[in-house]
């Protein structure tokens, strides 16, 4: 797991707190198979899956396509679908999916300073500070989606592994 630094520069600050909720969604999938990984657990459908697939796809939206980097297209469906993971992508497509997405992210956050600009698929102009800000915030509130998601699975709990194994309720 990420440890998040109490002093230092604020990018590498900032870059450890997204880095630490990345780490947490991708514990909250450790374990299960690829059914429960696509069980919805709310009427909306919402699965843990489709979670990581939705993280993957604004990981490249906030900190490539703004910036002018190279994005990668999305490939399960229509954005437009939600947190559907279609069934001919496997759970080792989409978190291959969010691996690349995690290192382009990555890489335009070594390449950028915080007051670097672009424009977003709004048309608004946003600096990376609030890129990493934003996705810090995004990948958060999925990542409290993910604990309740697991909770519903199979009654794992808790914000980080205890000694290599999750708190069960």
């Amino acid at each position: 797991m990420t440890a998040t630094p109490l002093t230092g520069a604020e990018k590498d600050s900032l870059h450890a707190f997204l880095d630490k909720q990345r780490d947490v969604v991708l514990w909250k999938l450790e374990g299960l198979g690829e059914e429960d990984l696509r069980r919805p657990v709310v009427p909306s459908g919402t699965n843990l899956l489709g979670l990581i697939q939705h993280l993957a796809a604004v990981e490249y939206g906030w900190f490539c396509f703004p910036f002018g980097r190279e994005t990668e297209p999305f490939p399960f469906g229509e954005w437009e679908d939600g947190m559907q993971v279609p069934e001919e992508h496997t759970a080792d497509d989409v978190l291959a999916y969010y691996a690349r997405a995690r290192s382009a992210a990555d890489a335009a956050i070594a390449d950028l300073t915080l007051e670097d600009t672009g424009t977003a698929w709004s048309g608004e102009t946003v600096s990376l500070r609030w890129v990493l800000l934003h996705m810090i915030e995004e990948t958060a509130r999925h990542a409290g989606h993910a604990d309740l998601a697991r909770e519903l699975l199979d009654g794992t709990v808790g914000y980080l592994p205890r000694r290599g194994r999750a708190a069960q309720a």
